[in-house]
């Protein structure tokens, strides 16, 4: 007996397929006066409305635009206290730097497992609502054994995309011995942590980890069965772009701060330069130059950052007009980089496109078109969103 159920979402003003074979060839495959056909959790078919397929249940899309889902693939959600005292300071005249994340470790190291979890569901929620179905998330907040491991175990219960990020800042109780932590983070901490992760990251940056610890640490994890993802460039020029692409991470993550050399090895490589405006929003910074890595040929990601001290947003649309704005995309390179390009860097091709056999992920916008994503900073576009072809906003 076949138990499968089809839907057509119908009526679309304007399909984001993310397939250049599709509709109009460009990248994004747009497709005006568009369907999707929807079985169990997968799309089946894509084209005009006139077209569709019969199935077994219809959603009038009334002249709405609908897009994939979001793929936020760098956030900091496993974490407990506040730093609105810091925001706050900063906003008044004095710099962000690397040592306010030890403030969160005292927080989140003295919350309850429930405590944490609480706090990881609710922004996965709020980042639900606004169209993120694909979100990656890191541990760093505990910097113990005992602690990492409990972030890590907790996240994987509520995303496939869980990162090690044991090497987010050196502690304080190994301040004096940072060799010591970091052989730390490679044996014992690894050790714990690698079953409930898929990644590893490094914050490379004066302040946390230099090249030589980050390459070492990310190796390691290499040989426990985790693929490098990179903090690169973000406070200042250095080594992490390079490493990134040397180990072959499947992103550079904030790439603020980059030589034509760097820019030259991720054009020449199959990792992904992602940025995460929100951070500079939130800390008046410079910013990434999007148009700068996209005329090279670099595959760019935007995503949120969503952490307690730097980048205290789950929004993309608000970062898809941030980097509109501020970074030198257009509407639609910023809304192909929060979809397809966000799966690019996380080596995903069922997330961030909709075509046959991708997943069923859709986000449908009040709106005629995904422009006003940017068109419309600070707006709730967002009006139902699909999840493994369920109906989940």
């Amino acid at each position: 007996m076949n138990s499968t159920v089809s839907t057509v979402i119908d009526n679309i003003a304007a399909l984001v397929t993310n397939d250049p074979s599709s509709g109009d060839g460009s990248p994004l495959g747009l497709v005006r006066d568009a369907a999707v056909v929807i079985e169990d959790a997968r799309v089946v078919w894509t084209g005009e409305s006139s077209k569709a397929p019969a199935t077994d249940n219809r959603v009038d899309a009334e002249g709405r635009a609908v897009l994939p889902g979001f793929v936020d693939s760098h956030s900091h959600l496993l974490f407990a206290g506040d730093r609105t005292e810091e925001f706050n300071a900063r906003m008044s005249g004095r710099p962000y730097s690397a040592g306010g994340i030890r403030t969160t470790v005292a927080a989140t190291r003295a919350a309850s497992d429930t405590d944490l979890e609480a706090n990881l569901t609710r922004y996965l929620a709020e980042a639900l609502r606004q169209g993120t179905t694909t979100l990656e998330t890191k541990s760093g907040y505990g910097l113990t054994t005992a602690d990492e491991a409990r972030a890590l175990r907790i996240a994987a219960r509520h995303t496939d995309e869980v990162t090690y990020l044991g090497a987010h800042v050196v502690p304080a109780e190994f301040a004096d011995d940072p060799a010591g932590y970091v052989s730390l983070v490679t044996g014992e901490m690894l050790g714990a942590c690698a079953p409930h992760a898929r990644w590893i990251d490094v914050f490379c940056e004066r302040g946390a980890f230099d090249g030589d610890q980050a390459r070492a640490i990310l190796t390691a994890g290499r040989q426990a069965g985790l693929h490098p993802r990179v903090h690169a460039n973000q406070l200042s020029h250095g080594p992490g772009v390079r490493l990134a692409v040397e180990l072959d991470a499947a992103s550079a993550d904030h790439c603020t701060h980059l030589t034509d050399a760097d820019v030259d090895a991720l054009a020449g490589s199959r990792t992904v330069a992602t940025l995460l405006p929100g951070a500079e929003f939130s800390t008046r910074a410079e910013w990434p130059d999007a148009r700068r890595l996209l005329d090279a040929g670099v595959t760019v990601a935007l995503s949120t950052d969503c952490n307690p001290g730097s980048s205290f947003t789950s929004s993309v649309p608000f970062c898809i007009a941030l980097a509109v704005r501020d970074m030198g995309m257009t509407p639609d390179e910023a809304v192909w980089s929060a979809t397809a390009g966000g799966a690019a860097a996380l080596r995903r091709t069922d997330v961030g496109r909709i075509t046959p056999g991708a997943y069923a992920d859709l986000t449908l916008l009040d709106a005629p078109s995904h422009v006003h994503l940017a068109y419309r900073p600070g707006v709730p576009l967002v009006r139902a969103v699909w999840r493994r072809g369920v109906r989940v906003v």
